[in-house]
């Protein structure tokens, strides 16, 4: 069990990593998606000119790459944080 001070301690590198995580999985969604559909955007949920598929395919690519690049930097900011301080920063 982590002790209180390493999880506070790790806040503001969590904070951060999740920042980074959600600009660089909307970076890697963008390209994945102008190669898959052939467009330099995805649909929006309330753009009428694109079919509820599409919309909902868009969503859920983008939601799988999210959570794989926040699991990854989340892993791996624990693991170095565990690394400079001997505390594994986890609930």
């Amino acid at each position: 069990m982590p002790s209180k001070s390493a999880q506070l301690a790790y806040r503001p590198v969590g904070l951060l990593a999740s920042l980074a995580a959600g600009s660089l999985a909307g970076a890697i969604f963008k390209q994945i998606w102008k190669r898959v559909a052939h467009e330099d955007d995805a649909p929006d949920a309330l753009q009428s000119e694109y079919t509820f598929g599409k919309v909902l395919l868009a969503a859920a690519i983008q939601g799988a790459i999210f959570a794989v690049v926040k699991a990854a930097i989340d892993r791996g900011g624990a693991r170095g944080f565990e690394k400079l301080t001997g505390s594994w920063p986890g609930n």
